[in-house]
């Protein structure tokens, strides 16, 4: 039988928006207690290089950032639980959630659950799972060393995760369906003279019509030019292995019917105040679950920031 844990302030996630959550609600006094999710330290740990974190001028990885953030919190005396919450109910105070080891309790919860890659919902991308297709290139590169691999993307993510495969494989093949690149210029830059050293091959305007394997592994992928239906644009590039980055959705199904969603993200009321606040009184939200545009690790800590004080002041009214 689970036994339940009762707290003040709730946290679910264990990215920059949690860690920092944690943090400023610890500060309050609220003695937090964090529930770390299954992919503790959110997504960033699989990040190879942060070159834009304030501060950290000679750069660090996003397993080290996260595991900084990590004692940070428990600095501060946070409690920090590796669980996995599955279901809710926020009918009646206080929340309730249920986790795989515990049920807990809290009067004020602050949700801060990220988002995960997206994949194309194509037929091949669901066999080759994991017989050949990544989203991390930090994770999975190494399998990939003096082979070929194409990455498909274009923003920071597809560029950062190109630029990194091309100091492991032989050939990085990057596939975009427009003709522009969405990524910071000092990126683009980076790319352009990897372009030049040949261990970067661009495919713009195209898109995946299919990936092809043996059944055990992937062995190509078919591309054809984007808004054509010609079969004579398509192409076929020889492959081991297919990283995509073609953006993020945030980790909010258990969510459905509680509270107010948009295309997947949690809705605030970004008011004057209390801009974390969610339809329901006492439940906030920070970072990737509420934004769809910035999705940096600043502008995710800074928000846990926010619900952390939201928190604060909604815990003063009722408590």
């Amino acid at each position: 039988m689970l036994s339940n844990k009762h707290s003040k302030l709730l946290i679910i996630g264990s990215g920059p928006a949690g860690y920092t959550a944690a943090i400023y609600g610890a500060r309050a006094n609220l003695k937090p207690l964090l529930i770390t999710g299954l992919n503790k330290g959110g997504q960033l740990i699989t990040t190879n290089l942060i070159e834009n974190w304030p501060g950290d001028f000679k750069n660090i990885t996003g397993y080290n950032l996260m595991d900084r953030m990590y004692k940070h919190a428990k600095k501060f005396e946070t409690e920090i639980i590796f669980d996995y919450i599955k279901k809710t109910n926020f009918k009646k105070t206080p929340f309730l959630l249920i986790g795989e080891k515990n049920t807990y309790t809290c009067n004020s919860l602050i949700i801060a659950t990220g988002a995960s890659a997206k994949y194309l919902k194509i037929p091949s991308v669901e066999f080759y799972k994991g017989k050949g297709i990544s989203t991390c290139a930090t994770c999975d590169g190494f399998i990939y060393k003096n082979k070929k691999v194409a990455v498909i993307g274009g923003g920071n993510n597809a560029i950062e995760e190109t630029l990194y495969l091309s100091n492991i494989a032989n050939e990085v093949h990057l596939i975009h369906r427009r003709n522009k690149f969405k990524a910071e210029k000092i990126l683009i830059n980076r790319l352009i003279e990897k372009i030049k050293k040949k261990k970067i091959f661009i495919h713009t305007n195209y898109i995946v019509e299919k990936i092809n394997g043996n059944g055990k592994i992937v062995t190509s992928i078919d591309i054809k030019k984007f808004n054509h239906n010609n079969n004579n644009n398509i192409k076929n590039i020889l492959i081991n292995g297919i990283f995509f980055a073609i953006g993020q959705k945030p980790n909010t199904e258990i969510f459905n019917g509680q509270l107010k969603l948009k295309n997947g993200f949690i809705k605030v009321k970004n008011k004057e105040y209390n801009k974390t606040q969610t339809n329901i009184n006492g439940i906030f939200a920070a970072g990737d679950v509420i934004d769809k545009f910035y999705r940096q690790a600043i502008t995710s800590a800074a928000s846990g920031c926010m619900a952390a004080l939201d928190a604060e002041h909604y815990l003063e009214n009722i408590l």
